[in-house]
């Protein structure tokens, strides 16, 4: 019989899933291995690694069910917004189980379609919600920008994913400042 007929792998998998969430929202990504979901869900750990060889797998079911947090509902003034976003994106990855994780599936991306298919399919998200936050502060004269949504994008979010992970820094409050700065000229 085939896990995905078999009612006894469905209702383990279906635990581990809920198990793995529990201790995403609970403790964060770090705490998504296979013997802490194991654990939580009252199976052996060799029943995870079945379903889920790799633990960034496990991790990218879990978070991609899962709404992103980052970026939803910008408020005005946009600017003071992204600032929160962003200094939010940077606490979360300055935590070493969380860079490395973010590492380990970016570099997972290049071998699994499936992981590189989620990858791209959030930052879609992220893109169209900065984007939509961006125009909309230009729509009401806080920004004068012309960047395009993709480099919004990069701008905002790739020097910070690069000193948390890449650099093992700290992201300062003047970083976020001045990266806010190059996405256009803001009136206050």
């Amino acid at each position: 019989m085939s896990y995905s007929t078999d009612p006894r792998a469905a209702r383990s998998r279906e635990a581990m899933v809920v198990a793995a969430r529990e201790l995403l929202v609970a403790e964060g990504p770090g705490a998504v291995t296979h013997q802490r979901v194991a654990q939580q869900a009252g199976v052996g750990r060799a029943t995870v690694y079945r379903h889920w060889p790799q633990p960034e797998q496990l991790l990218l079911e879990v978070m991609s069910d899962a709404d992103l947090p980052l970026f939803k509902n910008p408020e005005a003034p946009v600017r003071r917004w992204l600032h929160r976003e962003l200094r939010q994106m940077a606490d979360e990855l300055a935590v070493p189980a969380i860079a490395a994780m973010s590492l380990a599936l970016m570099q997972s991306a290049i071998w699994d379609p499936d992981i590189a298919h989620r990858r791209d399919e959030s930052l879609k998200t992220i893109t169209e919600r900065i984007s939509v936050a961006v125009r909309s502060a230009a729509e009401t004269g806080e920004v004068e920008t012309d960047a395009a949504p993709a480099d919004l994008t990069a701008m905002l979010v790739g020097p910070i994913v690069y000193r948390t992970t890449s650099q093992m820094g700290v992201v300062s409050d003047d970083l976020i400042d001045r990266l806010i700065d190059g996405v256009g000229t803001w009136h206050t």
